[in-house]
């Protein structure tokens, strides 16, 4: 590449004709050559013996042959967006070589006759621009651009007087001030681009004084303000660019719109407030107008649609509000408009159409709310004959596309995504063959893809991401030779995949993920030698992985996870994958079959293998992956300890994840283990010893389901001056002992804490108040003692709180009930708490699952249970039981919550369904009163366990109001009077117990009620089914509400059967009674009956 532009740069500029210069000038060009540095040896042609007018580069004077010009610029990098990166590389590492470098020979001051210099695009950095060049008088065209000057740029370039041109743009050079600039008379072109001028306060009075100037660039140079000035002297100026130089919220300054004779004017990135200034008005001259990335917030004047001769214009990513006048249609000569990121709605004018220059319309980003149709509709005019670049995307735009969109024939870039469009892609769309970009992505497009898509031959990004497009993929697709990005992801693809895609051999990018692709992985997409990126995950892919998948030498990501591929992956399908740089393959049936001594041939930064079979032993060849950031390969079947070169290599992880295998051994104790991790998991194993210590850098930590034992105090304590950036701390169901020390001041971004079944004792630490992020707490199960620590009031974004299977004492602390608004889970069972339960807990509105079962609690049932509101209405949290962390660098979402309930009877885990779950449990207590019957107001519950308390009274009438409930427990208790009839109402019940009670009278009827074991009834004084004694007259005991005899003794009569029996008497004698007393009636029923014999006769000889 560099070969090539030096020869071109030889042809466009030796142009003398070859008359022998004088010695001075050569030796001097030989010795400015001896101090550059040029890697490419394009300067070979400059020998001791040769004609310097030749030489590349030099052009010398056609009668004088004295050297005039010296063109020695690099070629810059011109990146195109169909390029892949790859080629971008290439590109840049082709520039590098063709810069120079070295330094500059003060003998090019014997060039006495040179008037032309460039060196831009070179490579001189950290040397400063020599001073001598302000000695070369003669010179009138001075381009130092992106050379790589460094430093302050030297006064004594005001010398030359002679200059026109003059380009010092480039990052790291710097003024003091610009006065200098005032020794440059004839000065018609400056371009400053980049050069800190935030010293030059002088700026706009020096340029006052170059009255030659047509031409003036200082973007991005830290002006310090745009000062005001009576009157320009530079009036002749046609092109200013001012842009990226962020002038503080100041207005445009008015000398400004007095550049009548302006053609160009660049103002973006000033954050310029307010309307558009009116006085903009009277620059009928410009053709190119950019006033992009300000702030302002008018609507668009309509004298701006008066600018006919404008050719650019650009007043995007402003706060423009209202719509677009149909006066937009006198901009004749425009060829660019854009208007995007702004506030713009209503409808676009059907005069847009009418430009019949415009090649580019950007409108992306705004909130035309319009029918997609509409749109195209309204753009049908002539200027559909030469549009290429059409942006839409971001719009609000929703309805059909139509066929209408086929007018578009020279359509070369079509965005549309990340609307509402509907419906299917028009067949239409086939006859846009100069298209190279086709952006579709985030609308709601659906049916099938026809196969007129194989027409877009020149097409290079394909994007029909996040939509509900389905059907097979249409082979076609194979035809676009020239594809290099396809996307479809997210979509309903169904059918297998083609054998042709292997046609597409400029892909770089494909992407099928999360379809409904079945089938085997093509072969083909073997032979796709230019590919990159490859994402096959989340669809139906089956059987084993192609081998041949090991020659795209080229790929850098592969993502197959999420499928149903099952078979042996051995070394040949890693041949060649030497640029592979992430692997994704998890949640398949794979099985990875290498020697002992394999070394991969790639170094890998992102690696997912979770659920393959690694196993028994470790993996070695891991031990190779130096560059290693994220490794996931939990639940792989390795049963080995880790080898200490992978705690060696852990220091770089980001993410590590060896959970749900048999990992042993103990975890080194060594602070710059892990020190860089975020995340690491390393749960559900068989890891022993004393928990490691951990960076302050970690975010996430899982050590739960191991063996760790010892004292939890030189892990909490560890570098108690560093505060932890941890969120996410689970210790739980390990053999962790011994008191918790108060070291929790520097965990305060914790959000999540789990301690859940080791051995803890004593009190547990005040310091927890400091952790005032923490939303869910898990002290289940540990032998912690002594009162609920004051200070947990602090923490008041806790959602969760589980302390059950303790030795906490003393009364539930009122303050629960004031501090922890966002209360969803309150589980103390267990315990020994004492007192009554705190009315102050009825505030907690989001609770959903209350146990204070297995404790020492008294008194009544608060009747304010009726505002636990989460619990009285059927409707579902948002919330999933699961926590995100306030944290830049880790935005996934935490492991899903877990509780330990008691729930039909049976202690079940919930994790997944947590947050649907609605519970009281108040079960094993001393309460005492009656149920309140606000209790069943409760219609979300499903699930209310009273049972071993001492309540008496009778169950609320109206509790079949409770509709949601599954579950009811009121055994063991001093209940009386009758099960209410409205229980055999509730149908999703499937769990009653109402054992050892003092209910009597007849079990309810309904379909749940007789199906339950009568163990749930027993101990009662109860008849009817499930229970085996009948309902007909029982002798028993009356209490004082019974109608019976007013004592002890007496008879109760169920007078269901009595009136059974009633209703036979009067139905027998009210028919035969007649027949007996009346003769004549009786002789007719008889002859009725042998007359209905003789027919049943007849009809069964038949």
């Amino acid at each position: 590449m560099g070969d090539l532009k030096a020869s071109q740069e030889v042809v466009g500029t030796n142009l003398g004709l070859g008359r022998y210069e004088s010695d001075p000038e050569r030796h001097a060009l030989l010795n400015f050559k001896q101090d550059l540095i040029d890697p490419l040896n394009r300067l070979s042609s400059w020998t001791v013996d040769g004609d310097c007018c030749h030489w590349l580069g030099v052009v010398c004077h056609n009668l004088t042959a004295h050297v005039h010009q010296l063109h020695l610029r690099s070629f810059p990098l011109v990146l195109d967006d169909l390029m892949t990166q790859e080629q971008i590389d290439a590109e840049y590492e082709a520039y590098e070589r063709s810069m120079f470098s070295g330094k500059l020979n003060p003998s090019l001051l014997d060039l006495k006759h040179l008037n032309y210099f460039d060196l831009s695009f070179n490579n001189f950095s950290s040397t400063p621009i020599p001073s001598f060049l302000g000695l070369m008088s003669s010179l009138t065209h001075l381009s130092l651009s992106n050379a790589g000057f460094v430093g302050v740029i030297p006064h004594q370039l005001g010398n030359l007087s002679n200059l026109h041109y003059l380009n010092l743009e480039g990052y790291g050079l710097s003024v003091n001030y610009l006065q200098w600039l005032s020794g440059l008379p004839l000065l018609q072109q400056l371009n400053m681009n980049s050069v800190d001028l935030s010293k030059a306060s002088d700026w706009l009075q020096v340029i006052n004084t170059l009255p030659s100037l047509f031409d003036l660039h200082l973007s991005y140079c830290q002006l310090p303000f745009i000062p005001p000035t009576p009157t320009i002297n530079f009036s002749s100026l046609l092109t200013l660019d001012l842009s990226e130089n962020y002038f503080e919220s100041t207005l445009i300054p008015s000398w400004i719109f007095g550049l009548r004779n302006l053609v160009s004017l660049d103002l973006p990135y000033n954050d310029f407030p307010g309307p558009i200034p009116v006085d903009l008005q009277n620059m009928t001259s410009l053709r190119h107008l950019d006033l992009s990335e300000n702030h302002f917030n008018s609507s668009i004047p309509n004298w701006l649609y008066s600018f006919r001769r404008i050719e650019f214009l650009n007043l995007g990513s402003n706060n423009l509000q209202g719509t677009i006048s149909s006066a937009i249609g006198n901009l004749t000569s425009a060829i660019s408009i854009d208007l995007s990121y702004n506030q713009l709605g209503g409808k676009l004018p059907r005069s847009l159409g009418n430009l019949c220059n415009l090649r580019e319309i950007i409108l992306s980003y705004n909130k035309w709310s319009q029918e997609i149709s509409e749109i195209l509709e309204s753009l049908s005019g002539c200027v559909s004959n030469r549009l290429e670049i059409l942006d839409l995307s971001y719009s609000q735009l929703h309805g059909h596309l139509t066929d209408e969109l086929g007018v578009f024939k020279n359509l070369v870039k079509l965005y549309f995504q990340s609307n509402s469009i509907s419906g299917p892609i028009p067949v239409s769309l086939g006859n846009l063959s100069s298209l190279t970009n086709l952006e579709f992505s985030y609308n709601q497009f659906s049916g099938t893809l026809t196969q007129n898509f194989g027409q877009l031959k020149n097409l290079f990004i394909l994007s029909l991401q996040s939509n509900s497009i389905s059907g097979p993929i249409p082979m076609s697709l194979g035809n676009l030779s020239s594809l290099t990005n396809l996307d479809f992801s997210h979509n309903l693809f169904s059918g297998t995949l083609s054998l042709n895609f292997g046609q597409l051999k400029n892909l770089v990018s494909l992407s099928f993920w999360n379809n409904s692709i079945s089938g085997p992985l093509p072969l083909s997409l073997g032979s796709l030698s230019s590919l990159t990126h490859l994402d096959l995950s989340n669809n139906l892919f089956n059987g084993t992985v192609p081998q041949n998948f090991g020659q795209l030498f080229k790929l850098e990501t592969l993502s197959i996870e999420s499928n149903m591929l099952e078979g042996v992956v051995s070394k040949s399908h890693f041949s060649n994958l030497i640029r592979l740089k992430t692997f994704y393959a998890f949640g398949n049936r794979l099985t990875l079959n290498v020697s002992h001594d394999w070394i991969p041939p790639f170094q890998l930064e992102y690696l997912s293998l979770r659920s393959w079979n690694l196993g028994p032993k470790f993996p070695p060849w891991l031990c190779s992956q130096r560059y290693l950031q994220y490794l996931d390969i939990s639940n792989t079947q390795i049963s080995d300890v880790i080898p200490p070169s992978i705690w060696n290599l852990s220091s770089q992880f980001k993410y590590l994840n060896l959970s749900h295998n048999q990992i042993n051994g103990e975890v080194p104790n060594n602070p710059s283990i892990l020190s860089t991790s975020l995340v690491i998991d390393l749960s559900s194993n068989h890891f022993k010893g004393s928990l490691p210590y951990i960076s302050s850098s970690v975010i996430v930590l899982d050590l739960s389901d191991n063996s760790f034992s010892k004292s939890i105090s030189s892990f909490l304590c560890f570098k108690m001056n560093d505060s932890k950036s941890i969120g996410y701390l689970n210790l739980e169901k390990n053999n962790l002992s011994g008191k918790i020390p108060d070291c929790w001041m520097k965990w305060n971004s914790l959000v999540v804490l789990n301690l859940a079944n080791n051995h803890f004792s004593g009190n547990f630490p005040a310091s927890i108040g400091s952790l005032t992020l923490l939303q869910s707490l898990h002290l289940y199960n540990n032998k912690f003692t002594g009162n609920l620590p004051s200070s947990l009031r602090n923490c008041e974004n806790l959602v969760i709180i589980d302390v059950a299977k303790n030795e906490f004492v003393g009364s539930i602390p009122s303050w629960v009930g004031h501090r922890f608004s966002s209360l969803m889970i309150l589980n103390l069972h267990s315990n020994n708490f004492q007192g009554h339960i705190p009315k102050e807990l009825c505030a907690l509105t989001s609770l959903q699952i209350l146990d204070l079962s297995h404790n020492k609690l008294s008194r009544g049932i608060p009747r304010c249970v009726k505002n636990f509101s989460a619990m009285a209405t059927k409707n579902n949290s948002n919330l999933d039981m699961s926590f995100n962390l306030p944290n830049d660098y880790y935005d996934e979402t935490l492991p899903h919550e877990s509780e330990l309930l008691v729930i039909k009877g049976k202690a079940l885990k919930y994790s997944t369904i947590l947050h649907l779950v609605k519970c009281i449990d108040f079960s094993n207590n001393s309460l005492s009163g009656e149920i309140p019957k606000e209790v069943t107001s409760l219609q979300g519950l499903q699930s209310l366990n009273l049972s071993y308390n001492l309540l008496i009274g009778s169950i609320p009438e109206n509790i079949g109001a409770m509709g949601s409930l599954e579950s009811i427990d009121f055994s063991m208790n001093q209940l009386s009077g009758q099960i209410p009839s409205s229980m055999s109402s509730l149908t999703f019940l499937n769990h009653l117990n109402l054992s050892n009670n003092n209910l009597t009278g007849k079990i309810p009827l309904s379909t749940q009620l007789q199906s339950f074991n009568a163990s749930g009834f027993i101990g009662n004084k109860l008849c009817g089914l499930p229970l085996s004694n009948n309902c007909i007259i029982n002798y028993v005991n009356l209490d004082k509400e019974n109608k019976g005899s007013k004592h002890n003794g007496g008879l109760q009569v169920d007078w269901f059967f009595v009136s059974m029996a009633l209703g036979f008497m009067v139905g027998f004698w009210g028919v035969c009674g007649p027949l007996l007393l009346n003769k004549q009636w009786r002789i007719m029923y008889f002859q009725f009956l042998d007359h209905m014999g003789y027919k049943l006769k007849s009809l069964v000889l038949l």
